[in-house]
């Protein structure tokens, strides 16, 4: 049964805020040390399961880590059924990392490629192989990770470890002085007295056959497909399909619909091109898949709207089925008001009600069958209205901040600059809004008096809820500083965990 949700008159009590404790970090900054732009995370998802978790960076790398308390989880469960505090905090460790994409240059376009991992999204495992989707700007791979053993050769009757570095070198010296032939072969004969082997004085009483032995396994990355040449404009978003076979991709203008088997063509199944460019008024900025039904997707605009499509309808799904959008107030429309409307991030919830939606200034949570309005929205960036001019003269205010639900529907989290995030309890009357620091102490930039959160009844299901606003400034008085912002993160699907992004640290966290 799925939890009560914003607007819920259910007879459930509320659930306790949650304490955040800090779990770990990788990638660590020291104090005064320079961070690297190819180092930055710009992308985090975790798996269905929970058990692994990727990362994709500005360098074209994506790491990948596995959980290992695992063993632990039915033990886990259990005492939580039967209401016992676990004290012990999910662990990750590093498993692998590969090149995923290279900068590339568009020689027809005069267009430089940059590496940078734009999203990953995990795909269903199988034969216990790993298997997940990344993105930069034009190229979309398809990656399997699967557990290899590697092999050597040992018992030589050669003593390898006294002679492979002069042998190594002379081989080398040789090899470069001497043209192989074309069969790959050294026309001189090999002498093996002046290439460092050494032999006993007596020879070599038997000879011994070379014996290949197994190494432990280790995760080898293999791309299995690329898709490529679809997009004209910057790929902003992909999203896996629930029946395991397909997945989209979406830019500015065109939503693409693929095969995960089939890299050689994909469908556009949205396109909001007009036939003249001066006549662009919206750009699509985020797609999803609703997590269970296979026809219906979701996409968001530059425009602060969201559009619910169903692939039944039309090869080419130029009309919505719904579409969900806030009426601005009468006389409050300014420069920034488009700008600031423009959605970054949408997420459905697990259960599929709800479509969370982050813009610059706020999150909004809002029910698929109710699209007069959201059912809560919860104030993120307010305390800056005052310095849009500011943030718009240093490119701040087109800052993509991205959104999570947990797993049991019952909070959001999103981020904010001076690298701090903020979690909501989403349900109805929920007074919860906890503002932590991507840190080893989170909670040091608590606010001395938060403001209670309020909750405005303009109909009987919408409200609006405040965090604690700091008008700019951390519990210590310092401003905040705009080049140090909390972009990604997500949230595990089962448990109360949060991985976040700060710069080239991941921090995680639980509760």
């Amino acid at each position: 049964m799925d939890p009560p949700g914003p607007g819920d008159e259910g007879e459930a009590a509320q659930p306790q805020p949650l304490e955040w404790r800090f779990a770990q970090v990788f990638g660590e900054r020291a104090a005064g040390e320079d961070v690297q732009e190819v180092d930055i995370i710009s992308a985090i998802e975790f798996d269905k399961s929970g058990d692994h978790l990727a990362t994709g960076d500005k360098g074209g790398r994506v790491v990948l880590f596995e959980r290992t308390d695992a063993r632990d989880n039915a033990i886990r469960r259990e005492l939580e059924r039967q209401d016992v505090p676990v004290t012990r905090h999910p662990e990750f460790r590093y498993k692998t990392e590969f090149q995923s994409h290279e900068p590339e240059f568009d020689y027809l376009k005069s267009l430089e490629i940059e590496e940078k991992i734009n999203k990953i999204k995990w795909c269903q495992t199988a034969n216990s192989a790993l298997s997940l989707l990344s993105t930069n700007d034009k190229t979309i791979k398809y990656w399997k990770v699967q557990e290899k053993k590697v092999k050597r050769v040992a018992v030589m009757n050669l003593d390898s470890s006294q002679s492979i570095g002069s042998s190594t070198t002379a081989i080398a010296s040789t090899s470069s002085s001497k043209a192989p032939l074309p069969n790959g072969g050294c026309s001189d004969k090999f002498d093996c007295l002046n290439n460092g082997l050494s032999f006993p004085p007596g020879g070599y009483p038997s000879l011994r056959l070379p014996v290949v032995t197994s190494l432990e396994a280790n995760p080898v990355a293999r791309c299995r497909r690329v898709f490529a040449h679809a997009h004209d404009y910057h790929i902003n978003s992909i999203s896996n399909n629930s029946d395991g076979e397909t997945f989209i991709s979406a830019d500015d203008l065109r939503i693409n619909l693929w095969n995960l088997e089939i890299n050689s063509q994909s469908f556009n199944i949205v396109d909001v091109k007009p036939t003249n460019m001066e006549d662009l008024t919206e750009v699509i900025t985020c797609a999803e898949f609703h997590p269970s039904h296979c026809n219906t997707l979701a996409y968001s605009s530059s425009k602060g709207s969201i559009r619910l499509i169903d692939l039944r309808q039309s090869a080419l799904c130029d009309n919505h089925s719904k579409i969900f959008e806030e009426h601005e107030a009468p006389g409050s429309r300014s420069f920034f008001t488009e700008i600031i409307a423009s959605i970054s991030d949408i997420k459905f919830s697990r259960n599929g009600r709800y479509i969370l939606s982050r813009d610059y200034m706020t999150l909004k949570l809002w029910d698929l069958n109710m699209n007069s309005g959201p059912v809560s929205t919860f104030q993120v960036h307010e305390h800056l209205r005052p310095r849009l001019c500011d943030l718009y003269e240093n490119d701040s205010i087109f800052d993509k901040f991205e959104c999570c639900l947990s797993g049991d529907g019952l909070r959001v989290a999103t981020g904010s600059y001076g690298n701090i995030f903020r979690v909501f309890g989403c349900t109805s009357g929920s007074m919860e809004a906890t503002t932590l620091e991507a840190s080893r102490n989170p909670m040091r930039r608590q606010i001395a008096n938060p403001v209670r959160p309020t909750r405005t009844l303009t109909s009987f299901t919408r409200g609006v809820r405040r965090g604690g606003e700091n008008q700019g400034v951390d519990a210590n008085g310092n401003s905040f500083d705009f080049s140090t912002k909390l972009l990604h993160l997500a949230w595990h699907p089962t448990e109360n965990s949060i991985a976040c992004a700060a710069a080239n640290s991941l921090y995680m966290y639980y509760a």
